[in-house]
């Protein structure tokens, strides 16, 4: 197919016009419809800025010519950091370069993520290995989760070695009634975390967002809201086959009998950290978020040879962090799109105020000179290297952190172009 130019460069002029395109019918395109200048594109070529579902991808970059001033909202193989599986690959061989030139101790930082292996069994290496690890765990529970699936999809837990023979024969049925499918759906099967932090007897990750503007060099902003999805049933490991006990996702939390939209299943970030704050203390508390902030970094490095770059691009990523009863937190997943669809007030102005400074930073405009530090709520704490407070930055939080980050603390929202 031939290579179609595409969007008009509309930078430079007087009256500045910005034109995009949505494929979402959510706080997205709710967001570009109200930021001053910019204008709908009446067709499919002449646009300025992109934001599509994932599923649009191969057609954009491979049919398509992008000029240089036009934004899109993900990278092409943006699967090296968000697909379960290939994740885990990074990570791991991330672990062991730094323990190869560092030693095993530097490498323990990244022992941030369950013991994860790839099935089917058809990957006999990859199979052998989970056996030999399933062995010295038992008794112990495992969960199986698709590569390649989100909001909870295909998720079960597991004890016996044989309910993976079980889930065999399953997708090998499925292969064979569908000839287009040459192997069974991939999985991954992790270490379930059994004693997760608890309140009022729940269970509950975060999601957390990271802003990914370069990968060459590393540039990374961390958003200081989000917020801490609760189950809707009290934990056991007694119920392993019941979704509202495991799982924290608000599309399975929604289906439960009790659910009540209104309150939703939600705390924000800075509640937990008050929440945290008071019962184990300041100290306590600005560990545990420091760990958070290594597994963002540590994340990107796996990848960031990986990603083939693009000034174009950029991504949204939300991250999905799990603390245990140890206070250690754990990488579950990281999500290439995370759910822009508001459950209610709350959580309609947390996503309209981070999707409006995404576009602050993405900088249409050109109203940024480069050398920000903070625009809205975001602040940057990777720019080809760590970013650090300087004497003149405050924190909402007593001893805040040496990182440029204030994750959970409570700030006014600053203007775009303010910030050092």
């Amino acid at each position: 197919m031939s290579r179609t130019p595409i969007a008009r460069n509309s930078k430079g002029t007087g009256n500045q016009v910005i034109r995009f395109k949505c494929t979402l019918q959510n706080t997205i395109l709710d967001v570009l419809k109200a930021r001053p200048g910019w204008k709908e594109a009446s067709g499919d070529l002449d646009w300025d800025f992109y934001w599509f579902e994932v599923s649009y991808w191969k057609e954009l970059f491979d049919h398509t010519y992008l000029e240089e001033h036009v934004r899109v909202n993900h990278f092409r193989n943006h699967c090296e950091l968000t697909r379960k599986n290939l994740m885990a690959r990074n990570l791991k061989r991330l672990r062991r370069s730094i323990a190869q030139k560092y030693g095993k101790t530097e490498a323990q930082k990244c022992n941030f993520f369950p013991s994860t292996y790839e099935l089917p069994i058809i990957l006999q290496s990859e199979y052998h290995i989970f056996v030999e690890t399933y062995k010295k765990c038992n008794p112990g529970f495992w969960i199986m989760k698709p590569v390649a699936k989100s909001q909870g999809k295909g998720i079960f837990l597991f004890k016996r070695l044989k309910d993976i023979t079980v889930w065999r024969k399953g997708t090998d049925s499925q292969r064979l009634s569908d000839q287009t499918k040459e192997t069974p759906e991939t999985y991954v099967v992790q270490r379930y975390i059994e004693n997760p932090y608890l309140i009022g007897g729940r269970k509950f990750d975060l999601r957390i967002y990271v802003l990914v503007t370069s990968y060459i060099p590393l540039k990374a902003w961390l958003y200081r809201s989000g917020f801490a999805r609760f189950s809707n049933t009290r934990f056991s490991m007694k119920s392993i086959h019941d979704s509202y006990v495991h799982l924290t996702n608000v599309a399975i939390q929604r289906t439960a009998p009790d659910y009540d939209p209104e309150k939703g299943c939600k705390w924000s970030l800075q509640q937990l950290r008050k929440y945290l704050t008071a019962k184990h203390g300041i100290e306590a508390v600005e560990e545990l978020f420091r760990q958070i902030n290594d597994i963002f970094t540590y994340s990107l490095q796996s990848c960031q040879n990986i990603i083939i770059h693009d000034k174009r691009c950029f991504a949204l990523y939300g991250y999905d962090i799990l603390i245990d009863a140890n206070f250690k937190p754990w990488l579950i997943e990281i999500n290439l799109s995370p759910s822009l669809k508001a459950t209610n007030y709350a959580d309609y102005k947390l996503k309209f105020g981070l999707l409006d400074d995404v576009l602050n930073i993405v900088d249409m405009e050109n109203r940024l000179t480069g050398k920000e530090k903070h625009v809205g709520l975001f602040d940057l704490f990777w720019d080809d290297g760590p970013v650090y407070l300087e004497d003149s930055d405050t924190s909402d939080c007593i001893n805040g952190p040496t990182l440029n980050t204030f994750l959970g603390c409570v700030g006014d929202r600053m203007t775009p172009v303010q910030g050092s």
